[in-house]
């Protein structure tokens, strides 16, 4: 994916013979503002009674192409509705526009929307592109290019150019969660994510030496103790670093769960349930891509440091088991509850060592990105959850990344931290520190998805960066168990959540 998927263009460019199809967006039982546009629409409701009301190809000779796709969209007065609406039908039209051979459409705006709807024009673009992508396995055995060869919008260049950075972003992450285990495999996942940024101005480092991967990451290297005998399916862990110009005011640091198969490990997954589980790499993917996004906009004035952990929980006479006690790179005894319980080990580790790196960053802020529990889809369906510390509680990052997240079409949930979670995780035997899990699917534990938090700041050591600690860390986990796919639950389309939010939250502290 290249970075000008989309294309800015200028005010009357409808007009203009460059593009083969108008996409116009609107609000469904109101015409275009614009005269000539509405005056089509108009003529084409006297042939069919549908115009205006939902997605309709009419012919249009005053515009670009010769062609019209009036797409109204529905709901925009109802307050339990948002701007996901617009999302929703430039999917549609997507669809649409290819089954109608267009190669080279122009995305327009013509409606009357209030300020929850102030990007909306962005998010029925990123819905477009979101349509047109196919999987990466379907496009190299077929040797398939691009869906389009252009996606214009008539927007301004900076925001445009903003769209195309996102969606180059997005579309990298989607190959990497997307992507069945043996093509996106520890390494493989590794190689991708590097050739793809290599010539990004990123810093990328990439380990993969066992004797370091088990000496500082003994909670992941336990994961994947009985992977290291197979060569394809070895462990790594990746670095990637931005460095804005200018002084730094804010540094963000990510570590991503990339457990490129998960079979349950020992606690074997059977029903079934081991399907689609390509798709736990669905955090380091999202934390990929969001680099990718950076690297293109070149924001001033931030660093932004991300972990991926890539592993593959396999079974095998060296298999990790339940009941081990695992001492983590923190220096806390793990007792091991279930090894199905294995990104939050992964995570650990990671988040451990970015605890030691922010003590050097300007105003550090940490996170975790993770298709971590199946309690997160019970609780919340396709929605993100954000489960704060008490230092990023009182910084309101959750409230901040939900509100932007509802503006782009990437919303989340807040989930509370509460002393519950704490005493889940205590090991009654009182030989470790703490216990990773209990023994029961998460979907079907009380507070299934809050409590892995309490898991992670123990684990970690960020426990000792609360409030009263020498470094008050801010810290917020992000469970996108259920937003990471939609469609079909098992083998959906990739959405690379939550990395428009966490894009934006980015940027709106950074000096642009």
């Amino acid at each position: 994916m290249t970075s000008n998927f989309f294309t800015p263009a200028a005010e009357n460019a409808w007009r203009e013979q460059d593009w083969d199809l108008l996409v116009l967006f609107t609000t469904a039982g109101e015409w275009p503002a614009n005269q000539v546009l509405a005056d089509i629409a108009q003529a084409g409701k006297l042939l069919d009674a549908r115009v205006g009301n939902t997605l309709t190809m009419l012919a249009a000779p005053q515009v670009s192409g010769g062609r019209m796709i009036l797409a109204p969209v529905t709901g925009t007065d109802n307050e339990y509705q948002d701007v996901r609406l617009f999302a929703d039908m430039g999917k549609q039209a997507a669809a649409l526009a290819k089954a109608v051979g267009a190669r080279r459409p122009l995305l327009m705006l013509d409606a009357k929307l209030d300020a929850a709807y102030k990007q909306a024009l962005q998010v029925a673009a990123l819905g477009f592109a979101q349509a047109l992508w196919q999987p990466l396995e379907k496009r190299e055995a077929e040797g398939l290019s691009a869906a389009l060869d252009a996606v214009g919008v008539l927007a301004d260049e900076q925001t445009v150019a903003q769209l195309s950075a996102i969606e180059a972003g997005k579309y990298l992450a989607r190959d990497l969660c997307g992507t069945e285990p043996e093509r996106m495999s520890a390494p493989a996942f590794a190689h991708y994510s590097v050739a793809h940024l290599q010539d990004s101005g990123l810093t990328i480092r990439v380990e993969e030496n066992r004797d370091a991967l088990e000496r500082d990451y003994p909670l992941m290297s336990a994961v994947a103790r009985a992977s290291f005998q197979v060569a394809r399916h070895q462990p790594r862990v990746v670095r990637f670093e931005y460095q804005g110009e200018g002084e730094c005011q804010h540094t963000f640091l990510l570590a991503g769960k990339g457990v490129v198969y998960d079979t349950g490990g020992a606690d074997l997954k059977i029903g079934g349930a081991m399907a689609g589980m390509s798709r736990d790499k669905g955090g380091a993917a999202a934390v990929v891509g969001l680099m990718k996004s950076l690297s293109e906009l070149k924001p001033k004035g931030i660093r932004v440091i991300a972990d991926v952990g890539l592993v593959r929980n396999s079974i095998g006479s060296e298999a990790f088991v339940t009941d081990e006690i695992i001492t983590s790179h923190a220096g806390v005894r793990v007792r091991i509850g279930n090894t199905d319980a294995e990104g939050r080990l992964v995570l650990a580790d990671v988040l451990s060592h970015l605890r030691i790196k922010a003590k050097e960053c300007v105003a550090p802020e940490l996170f975790s990105v993770a298709t971590l529990t199946g309690h997160v889809v019970r609780a919340y369906g396709g929605y993100t959850a954000a489960v704060e510390n008490a230092v990023a509680r009182e910084q309101g990052v959750a409230n901040s990344l939900n509100e932007i997240g509802e503006s782009w079409g990437d919303p989340m949930e807040i989930s509370r931290l509460r002393r519950e979670d704490f005493a889940k995780i205590r090991d009654v035997s009182d030989a470790a520190d703490i216990l990773s899990s209990n023994n029961a699917p998460s979907s079907i534990t009380a507070r299934g998805h809050q409590f892995p938090a309490a898991f992670l700041l123990k684990a970690s050591g960020l426990m000792d960066n609360t409030g009263e600690g020498e470094l008050p860390l801010p810290y917020t986990h992000l469970d996108i168990a259920g937003s990471a796919t939609e469609g079909d639950p098992v083998y959906g389309v990739p959405t690379a959540a939550p990395l428009t939010a966490l894009l934006q939250y980015i940027l709106s502290k950074s000096s642009h």
